[in-house]
């Protein structure tokens, strides 16, 4: 982790903060970077996080377009889907999680991608596939029955 990367994490963890004042300072620390994906990437995270997801969608997909490290660049497609659905695109949403779900099996995001896509997915009217996703997310943290409840899951969406 670096200098950078740990000023903009304590901005994050700053609870005193207003969505103002947050704004404020990841754009300031953004400032010094100018047109960089990570930078670009924390201010539309402190948009989105105040509720302003029409000014945090372009920062997105901005920052998308630059390139962005694994690490960011899936979390900024979690966040960018959760700002469509946000805005009423709710099939856009669907279809990005989807398209993460679907071409990053083995990534370490793979359960907030499903629990995400499963929002979306309710959200369009598909609850059925929802849990099916839902539940296969959850079923190896399960102490017990994580076969059981894997096989519904996929019965589910039959």
């Amino acid at each position: 982790m670096t200098d950078w990367d740990k000023q903009f994490d304590a901005v994050w963890a700053d609870e005193e903060l207003s969505d103002a004042e947050r704004i404020e300072q990841i754009d300031r620390l953004a400032a010094v970077w100018g047109d960089n994906a990570v930078a670009l990437f924390h201010r539309a995270g402190a948009r989105d996080s105040a509720g302003r997801e029409e000014e945090a969608e372009p920062l997105y997909r901005r920052a998308l377009q630059l390139g962005l490290d694994d690490d960011h660049r899936v979390r900024a497609v979690v966040q960018l889907a959760s700002t469509l659905r946000n805005l009423g695109r709710v099939h856009e949403a669907v279809w990005m999680l989807g398209d993460e779900y679907a071409n990053h099996p083995t990534s370490p995001y793979r359960d907030a991608v499903a629990a995400f896509y499963s929002l979306a997915l309710v959200t369009s009217g598909d609850s059925r596939r929802a849990a099916s996703i839902a539940l296969t997310a959850l079923a190896p943290h399960l102490p017990l029955y994580t076969r059981s409840v894997a096989a519904y899951a996929r019965e589910i969406t039959y």
